[in-house]
């Protein structure tokens, strides 16, 4: 909420429109503190007063006009964060220590089949399609029309959350968003099932693929779709023509088109009121100089373009998706942060030339905790790969780079690095497209001495001292990260805590 002249801007719902800003003038100044206008549908959470909560969305007011065209703040920040490997980096940890300092965060593609872990204290949250940044409590998040939605999953979420005594009024969803249907995950399962021995993707079986392959074929059902609950029917009932005829030749059973609507309409009802043009939302933000934070889910090789292609997700998880799935343009986009976790681990099928299968394997894997957020799936675990990760500088467009889970490696003696691969007596040091060439292709190491295990205490005392208080040859293997990259390191995390975080930012101290 925003005061005018007489009255205060609202971003919120009116009638059976999608949330826009609405000019309200309320009968008492009373009023205007937040106390007595509400926009009907639900009263939205808006900064300005107890009866509005405390979202942080404020649009520029001069003259008792709103103005979609201010200019941009001088104090503006956007920025990307992504993950640089097959995904499980720390990427929910990194995105809610950015979004301490962020006013609006936005999640811009992948579904519920990636989870972020994020440690407050000795609370542990676990998020699939919420974004991480609603464990912040006061800001504004977005799930962007990038997103395939599962709405059984979102309220799960939300409840718990809720329960947990963490606020989730502030939470947008676009009105472009997919949404994930009981038929997607049917499908999904029938697809995995069917395809040959190595073949097999190893989904999570989630429904995720089908809901975006609906997507491509203009079957998809949108969140937009339920303020329009006869046109929902139609378009459910067309998508399931086909669906239904390869699930009875499958030995399937099918689906009702009117019970899924039916079913559909009632679990979504709550949610209508955070339907929005989130684009708007976003965009206007950024022309208020808000600062805003950008996260995706999966890794940079799990990109649908980009990645171990067939062994990939659905989406783009790379930075550039970051712009088509939160409805913004490129030229707004201040900082791209890769999170390159110390050493490479991967959930599933496919290729991966530093894989370690022996002892010091498992010791990280067990120390680690790889085990999946979602799945609970072991993660296979392999020595750092600079091969894959100069790729992801260049697809993402990093500015600077994150590394998470060093102290996993503690007390390793002898610590290798991938440097280049070879391949039938040649060397390659970038990433082949060919997944029958990766599968040949032989890791080219550098050894690095290892350091000591520490302590917590030991790992924040660089808080005070500065990277001077780690190891010799802990310090030395991150700055080959970065001078082999070529950009810099700015937060190095030793846990999964909040406070387990090394902030080398030179704005932050």
């Amino acid at each position: 909420m925003m005061e005018g002249e007489g009255g205060v801007y609202v971003y919120g719902m009116m009638g059976n429109s999608l949330p826009h800003l609405h000019f309200i003038k309320p009968d008492s100044a009373e009023q205007a503190e937040g106390g007595g206008a509400e926009a009907s549908g639900g009263a939205w959470g808006v900064a300005g007063g107890p009866g509005w909560g405390p979202c942080s969305l404020l649009l520029i007011v001069s003259n008792n006009t709103l103005s979609h065209n201010a200019p941009l703040g001088a104090e503006m920040t956007v920025t990307i964060i992504v993950g640089t490997q097959w995904g499980d980096e720390g990427k929910g940890k990194i995105t809610d220590f950015y979004a301490s300092k962020a006013e609006v965060i936005a999640r811009f593609q992948g579904g519920n089949n990636a989870g972020h872990t994020i440690v407050v204290g000795d609370e542990v949250f676990k998020l699939h399609v919420t974004p991480s940044g609603v464990i912040q409590g006061d800001k504004t998040v977005v799930i962007g029309n990038g997103v395939v939605l599962d709405l059984y999953q979102l309220k799960k979420e939300l409840d718990e959350l809720k329960d947990r005594g963490i606020p989730v009024d502030c939470l947008f969803i676009s009105d472009r968003v997919h949404l994930i249907l009981p038929y997607h995950r049917k499908m999904d399962g029938l697809q995995e099932r069917l395809r040959t021995e190595g073949t097999k993707i190893g989904t999570t079986g989630r429904g995720i693929g089908p809901a975006y392959s609906d997507k491509t074929a203009r079957t998809g059902i949108r969140a937009g779709d339920l303020l329009e609950p006869d046109h929902l029917r139609e378009r459910i009932k067309d998508s399931l023509v086909q669906k239904n005829i390869l699930f009875e030749a499958a030995g399937e059973p099918i689906f009702d088109a009117d019970q899924i609507t039916d079913e559909l309409l009632e679990l979504a009802g709550p949610m209508i009121p955070r339907i929005a043009d989130t684009s708007a939302l976003l965009n206007d933000a950024i022309r208020q100089g808000q600062s805003v934070l950008l996260e995706g889910a999966q890794g940079s090789y799990l990109d649908i373009d980009h990645g171990t292609y067939p062994f990939v997700t659905s989406s783009n998880t790379v930075a550039g998706g970051a712009c088509a799935g939160a409805g913004i343009g490129p030229g707004v986009i201040d900082e791209v942060v890769g999170i390159v976790k110390a050493y490479t681990t991967r959930v599933g099928e496919g290729p991966f030339v530093t894989e370690l299968t022996d002892e010091i394997g498992e010791r990280i894997q067990e120390k680690g905790h790889e085990f999946g957020t979602t799945t609970e799936r072991p993660r296979r675990c392999g020595w750092l790969d600079m091969v894959m990760l100069r790729r992801s500088r260049d697809i993402n467009g990093l500015t600077s780079f994150a590394v998470t889970k060093i102290d996993v490696l503690d007390g390793i003696d002898k610590l290798k690095v991938c440097t280049a691969y070879e391949l039938d007596g040649k060397e390659l040091t970038m990433f082949p497209s060919s997944l029958e060439k990766l599968g040949r292709c032989k890791p080219v190491y550098q050894e690095f001495d290892g350091w000591p295990e520490m302590s917590k205490d030991d790992y924040t005392k660089v808080k005070e001292v500065g990277m001077d208080a780690l190891p010799e040859n802990l310090v030395k293997y991150v700055d080959f990260m970065a001078e082999d990259l070529g950009i810099p390191y700015h937060i190095v995390s030793f846990g999964p805590g909040r406070d387990e975080t090394v902030d080398l930012r030179p704005d932050r101290g």
